[in-house]
């Protein structure tokens, strides 16, 4: 894949997705948005990468939407009025300048067969701060911010951060936090259990690798796969018996593929040796997910 303004960097299966427009402060445009969209719905299929961190190019992470734009910020066509209805058929051509770009890139991570890590080195605001709720843990530099200040803005949130938010820090506090639009310092962050721990900024891209080894090393590709959206999509479900039917599916299918070595190596008190690939899902998965 050729991209203009993020890079990859692939090292012992870990790919570090880098947002590169240091002298903007990595400000989020349309083509960041596609080209992150591109980049989570290919790693489902390259079986190179088992665990994927995101970080920024300089002293940002991403300073929210670029607002030097010309015409709508947002890449909105204000000429178009939408109803609920008609976003009924997202994949619709006609929605392409309807559809919030930063919630196509939310649910391209939300759909990832593999772990993501946001590394944040800097100021994470707007999208920059909404994109990572859809990843799987926020580590942060001590020099980052993150702010969610859309209501300064006479806005919303974005990027299905309302769907994510309450699921990580309650709804209360999700409250407190779009009411306010304050810009948190990492350490506040951390406080209220939107960053899982806090670096100095030489050490953050190591820790980063560290949980991305200790969450995918020796470690089924296809049951890290199942367990990361069994989690996100369970979890959601209106009744336990939800979740039932797609253990009981998941169970079955990791039980007669890595399963066996794995049962096998743990009584023989060796390295199991896993071989499924997260771009071979079980025959349930396609059905189970496809809905969103």
């Amino acid at each position: 894949m050729d991209f203009t303004t993020i890079r990859h960097e692939l090292s012992d299966g870990i790919l570090t997705v880098v947002l590169d427009r240091p002298d903007n402060l990595n400000a989020f445009t349309v083509e960041i948005a596609d080209e992150l969209e591109r980049t989570f719905v290919g790693v489902n299929d390259d079986d190179a990468v088992r665990a994927v961190i995101v970080t920024g190019e300089g002293r940002a992470f991403c300073a929210g939407m670029d607002l030097s734009s010309e015409g709508n910020v947002f890449g909105l066509d204000e000429s178009k009025s939408p109803t609920l209805a008609d976003m009924a058929d997202l994949d619709n051509p006609a929605l392409q300048r309807v559809r919030d770009t930063g919630g196509r890139v939310t649910l391209a991570i939300y759909a990832c067969r593999k772990p993501v890590i946001a590394a944040i080195n800097g100021a994470a605001v707007g999208i920059g701060a909404t994109m990572t709720l859809a990843m799987d843990a926020r580590l942060m530099s001590t020099k980052a911010r993150f702010g969610l200040v859309f209501g300064k803005l006479g806005i919303t949130p974005e990027a299905c951060s309302t769907w994510f938010l309450p699921r990580i820090v309650g709804m209360p506090t999700a409250l407190d936090l779009v009411y306010r639009s304050d810009i948190l310092t990492a350490d506040a962050a951390r406080d209220i259990g939107l960053a899982q721990a806090v670096h100095e900024p030489d050490a953050l891209l190591t820790e980063a690798r560290a949980l991305a080894d200790a969450w995918t090393r020796d470690r089924s590709a296809v049951s890290v796969a199942l367990m990361r959206q069994m989690l996100y999509r369970n979890s959601a479900e209106p009744h336990p018996v939800d979740a039932h039917r797609v253990d009981s599916l998941a169970m079955f299918y990791t039980s007669i593929g890595d399963g066996h070595d794995g049962v096998r190596a743990f009584l023989d008190k060796r390295s199991p040796q896993f071989s499924a690939k997260a771009s071979e899902m079980p025959p349930f998965y396609q059905e189970w997910t496809q809905g969103g």
